[in-house]
């Protein structure tokens, strides 16, 4: 592979955005333009430097980097719970929460009802505020490229679909509830591994021990089949 450095005039950028855990779609037209163009050039550098360049064919790319050792990090868990409740919570008010979470919005008026509805999950976050909600879930997602805010209207973008690929395999397992008890029940989620300078980068883990998602993803079960028994 022939990389040519002058070619690739976004190389800070992308770099910079990349290492600290952001996912660059089209939101960044100047970035995503040059990865696009020169995706394997880019890719072969990254890998010379210890980074796997990984390009989703839903419009946009995130670095994984070749550590073995994963751990699971309260972002991670919250961000990950959030889009649960948010699957949950759009499809018991009719709405498609694939249209929802893939480019479409929510306004921050609808957050303080979605804490009240789901505030015993969301304690297990250790969030109990409007506040804290915005802080330390809604502010993390368009850190990471999950989101963008517009005067208080959240555009969910590509990358979303990291975590609803996960949630959407959770809503179709009608026996989600039940299977969870068994151990030898394989769940995908989404979680953070760390680098050497603190900064996080988001990876998938696909172990068969139950990781703190997926006691959130049971969590979460229960207490939709608790609503179910009560209606």
């Amino acid at each position: 592979m022939n990389i040519d450095l002058k070619e690739m005039t976004q190389l800070a950028a992308i770099f910079r955005e990349l290492f600290k855990g952001y996912h660059l779609s089209r939101s960044e037209p100047e970035c995503y333009a040059q990865l696009s163009t020169l995706q394997d050039q880019y890719r072969a550098l990254f890998k010379a430097m210890g980074f796997e360049l990984v390009c989703d064919p839903r419009g946009f790319y995130y670095f994984v980097p070749e550590q073995a050792a994963a751990q699971v990090n309260k972002t991670a868990q919250r961000l990950a719970l959030f889009t649960f409740i948010l699957v949950e919570h759009l499809a018991d008010q009719g709405r498609d929460p694939l249209s929802v979470l893939d480019g479409g919005t929510i306004g921050r008026d609808e957050l303080p009802a979605l804490l009240d509805k789901y505030r015993d999950l969301f304690l297990q976050a250790e969030v109990t505020t409007h506040e804290e909600l915005e802080d330390k879930i809604i502010r993390r997602l368009t850190q990471l490229g999950f989101a963008e805010d517009s005067n208080g209207v959240y555009r969910f973008l590509p990358p979303m679909h990291r975590f609803l690929d996960v949630c959407l395999s959770v809503q179709h397992d009608r026996d989600l509830a039940a299977s969870l008890h068994s151990s030898d029940l394989p769940l995908p989620a989404p979680v953070l591994i760390d680098d050497d300078s603190g900064d996080p980068i988001i990876t998938l883990d696909e172990g068969i021990e139950e990781s703190e998602e997926e006691a959130i993803a049971r969590a979460l079960a229960e207490e939709r089949a608790a609503q179910e028994q009560d209606a």
